[in-house]
């Protein structure tokens, strides 16, 4: 892998994004040239807390209207750069056509990316945003793991088109991403695979991600009455941008990463909050009766199947983070920072 060079621009897709808005905020204050590639250039809401950031910072951004299903429209925003950062991807469980909302953007969306870079001779190396969900569907899926622990060797089997989609097109996504770069040898392709990403936003008001609906139920009382027994990873959003940063600029670094700084819970992440929080919000002090959920569930979240909760309900998450702590020196944020940061913007930004 050769060297990347800093004066050339860097392209972010999706740059408008939850882990990306921190990846741009790196790189601008690294000095560097981000071409962002957003829906929308115009909607200044959208883009003006990264303008922000850019008019404090020693680097510059310069907007490209890109969509992630038309094809040839990352063209000029990927002309000159030597690292892409695809990080644009769909992220929610409510979905109606699991195949229109998910898995064609997210399989269409990252071959039409890769094709891109196929015709853009300068670009050397791409880091994609993929998933832990892209490893495994389920946390039953554990007892079948050699060593009872989650690792890069293992792909996701579990999910499909009528079982946690979600899951299913990241793993399809990614799938695609590394049959597209064996074809070719110009360049590489270094994966990150984050777990359940927390922590505040660079724009508070424009976060779609699931995790922001999570921990916002802790606060608004949908889960008074106790929170679901779902053992998951977690990480920092400021980490999971790092590791992109990292995995860019590490020579070395090749194939996927895990990256999960904690082994955790819903009741985990609600008991951080309690101390600080407790006495003026609903937060949840118990765990919800798994039997409870099961009967429940299907009538409040289309998601939570009667298949999900046997599946997911009481039992753990267990993720090996080691690859990214030896190869691109993570050293992860402790997760009572990312819940109290996260909690209190949400606050701020009158979310309860």
């Amino acid at each position: 892998m050769k060297t990347i060079d800093k004066k050339k621009p860097f392209l972010v897709t999706g740059a408008t994004g939850y882990v990306a808005g921190w990846l741009v905020k790196k790189l601008l204050e690294e000095g560097l040239t981000v071409h962002a590639a957003v829906r929308n250039p115009d909607n200044k809401e959208k883009v003006k807390y990264l303008d922000e950031i850019a008019a404090k910072a020693k680097g510059k951004i310069i907007y490209f209207k890109s969509d992630l299903l038309d094809e040839g429209s990352y063209a000029e925003a990927m002309k000159d750069c030597e690292l892409v950062f695809h990080t644009a991807s769909p992220f929610t469980t409510e979905v109606k056509d699991p195949q229109k909302e998910l898995i064609d953007p997210a399989k269409l969306g990252t071959r039409n990316v890769l094709e891109q870079v196929n015709k853009t001779s300068s670009v050397k190396r791409v880091v994609l945003t993929s998933s832990c969900a892209a490893i495994y569907g389920d946390n039953a899926d554990l007892e079948d793991t050699p060593n009872g622990i989650f690792t890069e060797e293992i792909w996701n089997t579990s999910s499909s088109l009528k079982h946690q989609p979600y899951s299913y097109s990241k793993t399809v996504a990614e799938r695609e991403a590394w049959q597209i770069v064996k074809e070719q040898n110009r360049w590489d392709v270094v994966v990150i695979n984050p777990v359940l990403v927390l922590g505040p936003a660079i724009n508070p008001n424009g976060v779609t991600s699931e995790s922001f609906n999570i921990v916002k139920q802790f606060g608004n009382g949908s889960m008074k009455a106790g929170a679901p027994d779902i053992g998951m990873g977690a990480v920092d959003v400021r980490d999971a941008a790092l590791a992109h940063f990292k995995a860019g600029f590490t020579p070395e670094a090749s194939g996927r990463y895990i990256i999960s700084g904690h082994d955790s819970s819903f009741l985990e992440m609600a008991a951080i909050l309690l101390p600080k929080y407790g006495d003026k919000y609903p937060i949840p002090k118990k765990a919800m009766p798994k039997w409870l959920i099961w009967l429940l569930g299907p009538a409040i979240n289309k998601a939570v199947t009667r298949k999900y909760v046997s599946r997911n309900v009481g039992l753990p998450f267990k993720g090996d983070n080691s690859k990214s702590k030896k190869e691109l020196g993570m050293d992860y944020m402790p997760l009572e920072q990312s819940m109290n940061d996260m909690f209190q913007q949400m606050i701020d930004n009158k979310v309860f």
